[in-house]
């Protein structure tokens, strides 16, 4: 299920977590996210909707454009 973009993105997803020092868990609290998603999302395992995406945004006080933005990945 893996693809270039889902990589870019996954990726992404992970170091802007780790960054703001937020477990899995604790990420997926603030997302109201399960947090086997956010794994399986962070392996490329799942591809997110946009409720997805958008949740995740605002977990990390972004806008969604600004979290899909990894053209420079």
């Amino acid at each position: 299920m893996s693809s270039e973009i889902l990589n870019k993105f996954a990726n992404r997803l992970r170091t802007l977590r780790e960054e703001r020092g937020l477990s899995q868990e604790s990420f997926a609290f603030l997302c109201n996210i399960d947090r086997t998603y956010i794994g399986r999302i962070e392996r490329c395992e799942r591809k997110p909707t946009i409720e997805i995406l958008y949740k995740i945004a605002k977990g990390l006080n972004m806008k969604l454009n600004e979290l899909l933005d990894f053209d420079d990945l």
